[in-house]
């Protein structure tokens, strides 16, 4: 039987084989992101930005680098630990992992881990670039980095669990595809939502994406269109939900033994 207590030492050995797993292979891990955003950043703030001028008050180019700069987490989280996972369980690796001694709470908290480290790794990396454009700065330092930290940890965890779902690399990668980018890019990343029509709006206000994209602008420029406290609660609801289940199907087995 596993002890009850954590194994600090089993935990930092995954959690750094994790770590390793990522920083073997940059180019696609943190560089291809990071490329992506100087993209992103430089098409729609610095050209489009030259005709759009000021949202909020504030020019295109800060409005634009928080939604960056979150979508650009919420990729890395979930790719690192959906990757991962399902990687072990093609290779029957998982199998190992499930006789050492780690608990089920363990696992999930090494993985989960993973996909935060890589998470702020892209955020800072997105950061520099937007220093870089001269568009970074801080309204509330300490609301960033909650951001940061609380939408690495919900998407490191949908990540596990789509690592458990999928049956094909193929699979790993609809996701991404079809929830997360359009869910992101209707949640605010290049626009006010005060820009939709009247319905899109209702939609964009139950669309949890608006609540991280707003939130990390509000940390980065002080400008919020949504409810802060709402938010907070929605990102914590969901880490909570994400957490249960997660640890149910791991308690389970489910796909994860033969």
């Amino acid at each position: 039987m596993k002890s009850t207590s954590i194994n600090w030492i089993g935990l930092q050995t995954f959690v750094a084989r994790e770590m390793q797993r990522c920083f073997r292979v940059p180019v696609q891990t943190i560089i291809t992101p990071l490329l992506s955003a100087l993209f992103y950043i430089f098409i729609f703030g610095q050209v489009l930005g030259k005709t759009v001028q000021n949202i909020g008050g504030i020019p295109y180019i800060n409005f634009v680098l928080p939604g960056v700069l979150m979508m650009s987490v919420i990729g890395a989280a979930f790719a690192q630990t959906s990757s991962s996972l399902y990687f072990h369980r093609f290779t029957r690796a998982i199998e190992e992992i499930l006789v050492t001694p780690l608990s089920h709470f363990e696992m999930i908290i090494g993985y989960t881990l993973g996909g935060i480290m890589r998470g702020v790794v892209v955020g800072a990396g997105v950061l520099v670039i937007g220093v870089l454009f001269g568009a970074a700065g801080f309204a509330h330092l300490w609301w960033f980095f909650f951001y940061t930290v609380t939408i690495s940890t919900l998407f490191a965890l949908l990540g596990v669990l789509a690592g458990l779902w999928a049956k094909s690399f193929e699979q790993i990668a609809a996701p991404n595809a079809f929830i997360l980018m359009p869910l992101s890019f209707l949640g605010g990343v290049f626009n006010s939502i005060a820009m939709y029509p009247p319905a899109l709006q209702v939609f964009a206000r139950i669309n949890p994406f608006f609540y991280f994209v707003d939130g990390t602008r509000y940390s980065m420029t002080g400008v919020r269109e949504g409810n802060t406290v709402l938010g907070v609660f929605i990102i914590f609801a969901i880490i909570a939900l994400l957490a249960a289940l997660v640890g149910y199907l791991f308690h389970k087995g489910w796909r994860l033994r033969a």
